[in-house]
């Protein structure tokens, strides 16, 4: 609402009117200032911009973990960048696409519903051909209908790029991704409402010298359920007394089962060749330390403690009387 301007205000400002002090285009710029934001209600917000955010934070990483995926399977230098994350309707996403396209229609439990991955002809008539041992580098691909034996080889490299999304996931939930099946005529997938609000997550697919897109549709309901954790502040949240204690022991347990070798020095000597040569069991070799003297015990072959030979039992063994704090500069 805008400020109620007392008499006294009123008086001063046409005191300043009719001084020419004030000119009446810099009032109508003040009033330019305060625009009205358009509201459709027929297309709720139903994504703030933090969910928003933590989703293009989440499928940033996805475009770094699909680059390497098929820039194995291709054998050529593929770059995966996040262009754009947005709501939409799905009757907008799909009069977006082309047809035909590939449109591969997922679950990700524990997401309820399905969502959809869209692949252009460009991206796909690319990875056929490289696939099927051209090059990829044709410049222009006719738009006709995908044979059968071309849809199950997207397929398979579809549902790869799919099951990535588990690692992608897995710092705000734990996913398992499960192909459902692909349609080439996106206007006859009737999955959601066509005003079904829905997260549109654009990549662009850099492959040779081209550039085409791929699609990622996610349904407001499908994330319904975990919009508490779309927010940056839930993956960096304190850990309470439990989770740390917990952690501490994971640790300790994963150390537990590493192997390391293990050896003490319990001094040195200088021998001649041929002494050394005629040495047989029961000779005595004159060391230069002590008995009563400390010695080093190495790990992975590093001086880590400081100990004192002894007995244990029958066995000879060693007490550890000092742990050896190594400088970070030293272990560079």
């Amino acid at each position: 609402m805008a400020e109620v301007l007392s008499q006294s205000e009123i008086d001063a400002l046409l005191s300043a009117l009719s001084t020419g002090e004030l000119q009446p285009e810099e009032l109508q710029k003040d009033e330019e200032k305060q625009k009205v934001k358009l509201y459709d209600f027929r297309s709720p917000q139903k994504f703030s911009k933090e969910h928003i955010r933590t989703l293009e934070l989440i499928h940033d990483n996805y475009a770094r973990i699909i680059s390497n995926y098929l820039s194995g399977q291709l054998r050529k230098n593929v770059k995966v960048k996040i262009e754009t994350v947005e709501q939409i309707t799905y009757e907008e996403f799909i009069h977006s696409v082309s047809n035909p396209t590939i449109l591969t229609i997922f679950t990700l439990a524990p997401l309820s519903g399905s969502i959809l991955f869209e692949t252009n002809p460009q991206f796909v008539y690319q990875v056929l051909d490289i696939l099927l041992g051209g090059d990829g580098e044709r410049k222009l691909y006719t738009a006709k209908e995908f044979t059968d034996i071309d849809k199950n080889i997207i397929q398979q490299v579809n549902a790869g790029l799919i099951s990535n999304l588990k690692l992608a996931w897995e710092d705000l939930i734990s996913v398992e991704p499960a192909v459902d099946s692909i349609e080439t005529n996106p206007a006859l997938n009737q999955t959601l409402a066509p005003t079904e609000p829905v997260a549109l997550i654009v990549f662009s697919v850099e492959l040779g010298k081209s550039n085409c897109f791929i699609n990622l549709c996610i349904p407001y309901l499908s994330l319904e359920k975990v919009l508490d954790k779309l927010v940056v502040q839930y993956w960096f949240r304190d850990e309470g007394e439990g989770d740390k204690e917990e952690s501490k022991k994971k640790v300790l347990d994963r150390l537990n089962n590493v192997d390391v070798s293990m050896h003490v020095e319990l001094g040195k000597t200088h021998l001649m060749v041929d002494d050394f040569l005629k040495l047989v069991n029961g000779d005595i070799v004159k060391l230069d330390n002590k008995f009563t003297e400390p010695v080093k015990v190495f790990v992975e072959n590093e001086v880590s403690y400081i100990g004192k030979p002894g007995v244990i039992g029958k066995k000879a063994g060693v007490a550890i009387l000092d742990i050896l704090e190594k400088d970070v500069g030293n272990d560079e």
